[in-house]
């Protein structure tokens, strides 16, 4: 097998002079120093704020360019550029308005191309040429090179280099090429980006992120708990595709099923106005910038009580045919006294209000009306065959997985499950138990498995889709049991709480964080823990940096339901070859703030590890496998032209 290996290789190395000059360039870049990474988490739908966050690098553009330009730029001009390189289209249409005269636009053009240029030169610097033409914009390739690698630009060749610019403006390309290198800027600033969890749910436009994403150059991706809900409802499982469109009716966020991916929802319209009335309970929450009428409310209002019902009916033959689930208290609709509107959970007994069980025989409460199992499977089928979705949804396989080991660093969404001591908490699945990495790893192999096989709707792997979303030992979830059916009927907020994992308070303590390290094969001195999922709230004083800088919480709230909780719009992490800077957001007015007012939205770096050493590429993921192909290389050299 190798020897085939190393003749298919010979085919590319084709003679001895080449595989030398592999082996050095590999060599080589293994000691430049490591590219940044840039952690994000928790995005749900906030396309616009995510977009700036990319655009930006967490304000890692802003610090480049005070880096190279801080002794000639103000503050306020610095504060202009980097609007410029965030947003090149929309400033570049705002200074054409107020520069007064062409000669006074053409100098403009000319100085800010020499500026891109040394920004890009600055920011390059510790990657190869090979790289850095990557980046470049294919039809200026040639032109920037001959700016950036300029010599002798004092003597024989300073006319030359003043003609390119020149010409370049007046052939009118200085807008093109600007916008261009504005572009390449923010792609040299981060070499890679991780995406720990919930791209979907309760903000508007989580399909806008995915097409970005899609778009992006180097990323990955850990599944949160809403992502493999929609994973789950492309993959067959009919009770995912309740949760996500009663999660998108309580949010005012139906757009995104019926007009971004093209989802028909007038089955469940009509069953809804057939069936509901005005419920207080079910009221979809406002968006500040988004007024309903009275009827667009009371439709929203009618369709989130019409799928909360068929999701409660769902449930329940789920639970029973997984007894190993341990989810029996969740069969709510049958343990509800239906003459005295009570239901007794979790041995406790509680009046209900605001129900609407118009569809509910008391009989056999979980039975689905002829009506809603066809409405169900009309959304199903109407789902499954959106070709937007269907692309969305492969991109998150590919390049998603539920947990990832990267450069020595464990990346989560949610939680390592454990009990009270630290230890890894055992599930049972199909008669054998699981626990730790080895339980994530089943969790990830039936994720796969289901989406693989999109017309089952009721095997195991399907069923456990839905219990990452929801059931007591996922590692998405986090929590005892989700309190869905008492927060709509139950006054008692007491009957609300979800009790959460130990893993939540426990990863306070680094010899916790140490373990769940070594669980995972890690360096418990070197490596860290970054999570998601829960959010951080910094207004009560709660620090993300847990565990002595073992473990990291990046969700800070870009979500906007959650943004009065933590009093923050998010946190970003990045991670150079210096170490790792936490970076807390401020709430992400809008573009226009920015191109007006340079804001930037950006409130606080923190340091989070600083390496005694700066690191190299030899040192990560990448490295591991430079090395590997400079094996092989010389592994090729010693078989084909040494012996």
């Amino acid at each position: 097998m190798e020897a085939k290996y190393l003749n298919l290789l010979s085919d590319k190395f084709n003679s001895e002079e080449k595989v030398v000059t592999e082996i050095i360039n590999l060599e080589s870049i293994l000691d430049l120093p490591k590219g940044t990474e840039h952690f994000v988490s928790d995005l749900h739908g906030e396309f616009q704020a995510f977009q700036h966050v990319l655009r930006n690098g967490s304000g890692n553009v802003r610090v480049k360019i005070r880096d190279v330009f801080k002794d000639r730029l103000t503050d306020d001009e610095i504060s202009e550029f980097a609007a410029l390189v965030y947003y090149p289209e929309d400033k570049l249409k705002l200074v054409k308005n107020q520069v007064g005269s062409k000669e006074a636009l053409n100098e403009w053009y000319k100085i800010k191309i020499h500026h891109m240029i040394e920004l890009i030169s600055f920011a390059s610097s510790k990657y190869t040429r090979s790289k850095l033409r990557k980046a470049l914009p294919k039809q200026f390739v040639y032109i920037i090179e001959e700016l950036l690698y300029k010599s002798d630009e004092d003597t024989n060749k300073k006319p030359y280099y003043e003609k390119i610019v020149d010409k370049i403006i007046t052939l009118g390309q200085a807008e093109k090429l600007i916008i261009g290198l504005s572009y390449t800027t923010q792609r040299l600033v981060v070499d890679h980006l991780h995406v720990v969890g919930d791209i979907y749910d309760r903000g508007p436009e989580p399909d806008k992120i995915m097409d970005t994403l899609i778009d992006y150059h180097s990323l990955d991706i850990q599944w949160g708990n809403h992502d493999v809900l929609w994973i789950g409802a492309y993959a067959g499982s009919k009770v995912c595709l309740a949760n996500i469109l009663r999660i998108c009716a309580r949010y005012d966020n139906l757009d995104i099923i019926e007009d971004a991916y093209g989802i028909n929802l007038r089955p469940l319209l009509n069953l809804a106005e057939k069936y509901y009335g005005d419920n207080p309970a079910f009221h979809p929450k406002q968006h500040s910038e988004k007024a309903l009428t009275e009827q667009e409310k009371l439709q929203i209002t009618k369709i989130h009580q019409a799928i909360a019902i068929i999701q409660f009916k769902l449930e329940s033959p789920i639970i029973k045919r997984r007894p190993y689930f341990e989810m029996e208290e969740r069969l709510v609709l049958e343990k509800v006294d239906y003459d005295k509107q009570e239901i007794t959970v979790y041995g406790e007994t509680y009046p209900l209000e605001n129900t609407c069980f118009s569809t509910v025989d008391p009989e056999d409460p979980v039975k689905l009306l002829e009506e809603e199992e066809e409405v169900i499977d009309k959304l199903l089928l109407s789902l499954q065959q959106s070709e937007k979705l269907k692309r969305h949804m492969n991109f998150l396989m590919k390049k998603g997985s539920l947990y990832l080991k990267y450069n020595g660093n464990l990346l989560i969404h949610g939680c390592i499950p454990v009990d009270e001591e630290g230890n890894m908490e055992q599930m049972e699945i199909d008669g054998n138990i699981y626990e730790g990495r080895e339980l994530l790893n089943q969790f990830e192999e039936h994720l796969r498995k289901s989406f693989e096989d999109i017309e089952s709707t009721d095997d195991l792997s399907t069923d456990l889709v839905w219990y990452l979303w929801t059931g007591k030992h996922s590692s998405l979830f986090g929590k005892r049991a989700m309190t869905t059916f008492e927060r709509y009927f139950i006054k008692d907020k007491a009957s609300h709480k979800e009790e959460k994992n130990p893993y939540y308070h426990l990863r306070e303590d680094v010899n916790v964080c140490r373990k769940m390290l070594e669980e995972f094969d890690l360096d418990p001195e070197q490596g860290h823990i970054i999570n998601g999922h829960t959010p951080v709230k910094e207004i009560d004083g709660e620090n993300p940096i847990k565990a002595d800088g073992k473990m990291i919480v990046i969700d800070g709230g870009f979500s906007k339901a959650y943004q009065k909780t933590t009093g923050i719009a998010g946190y970003t992490l990045l991670y150079n070859s210096y170490g790792m800077q936490l970076v807390a957001h401020q709430h992400f007015n809008s573009k226009k703030n920015v191109l007006l007012n340079g804001a930037d939205a950006l409130s606080v770096r923190r340091i989070v590890d600083e390496e005694l050493q700066r690191k190299k590429i030899r040192d990560t993921n990448i490295g591991a496998r430079l090395q590997e192909e400079i094996e092989m290389l010389q592994a090729l050299m010693s078989y084909r032209y040494i012996n």
